[in-house]
């Protein structure tokens, strides 16, 4: 009888968790051209460029061998009161080649809010050397943004994962 009350509490729980990653794994992503907005012409603003290093895999042993790894990118604007614009958020693989272009327009990112981009574990384009440049402007007034990545990889018990912090290069 115990056995069966603990096969039961086990079936529930292993239900209730596949039923909670299945919902977050629909959450919407990011609407790039939902966002996009004509920068108000301002000699006060203040533009900004910010380069995140970002790893798609790490080595592990030798060159041969790799562990992938999802990518995070948080582009966070510490503004409690004015937006911030962003104008480009390209990725490039370790060699330097353009991956992806998130946006090809301005768009805009509310007080307080964070955009994030998700490079999936199985999308290895980015390589050990992958990164991302950010041009941005806001006010005069405000804090420059937070831009960071989250790497991280599971498999069976064991984890792995790290963060990078961008850094203003112009």
């Amino acid at each position: 009888m115990r056995i069966l009350i603990l096969l039961s509490i086990a079936i529930f729980l292993t239900s209730f968790s596949s039923c909670s990653s299945q919902k977050r794994e629909k959450e919407p992503k990011v609407n790039w051209s939902e966002r996009v907005i004509d920068v108000p012409q301002d000699s006060l603003l203040i533009t900004g460029v910010t380069y995140l290093p970002v790893y798609s895999n790490i080595y592990s042993q030798t060159e041969h061998l790799t562990h992938e790894l999802t990518v995070t990118v948080s582009i966070r604007n510490t503004s409690s009161t004015d937006s911030l614009y962003l104008y480009k958020a390209d990725y490039f693989d370790t060699h330097g080649k353009l991956i992806h272009a998130y946006t090809q327009q301005s768009i805009f990112i509310g007080p307080m809010e964070t955009l994030e981009i998700v490079i999936n574990e199985s999308d290895k384009a980015g390589g050990s050397g992958g990164n991302f440049l950010f041009e941005w402007v806001m006010s005069p007034d405000s804090s420059e943004p937070l831009i960071e990545a989250v790497m991280i990889s599971t498999s069976g018990q064991q984890g792995l994962s790290f963060s990078s912090r961008g850094v203003r290069i112009d």
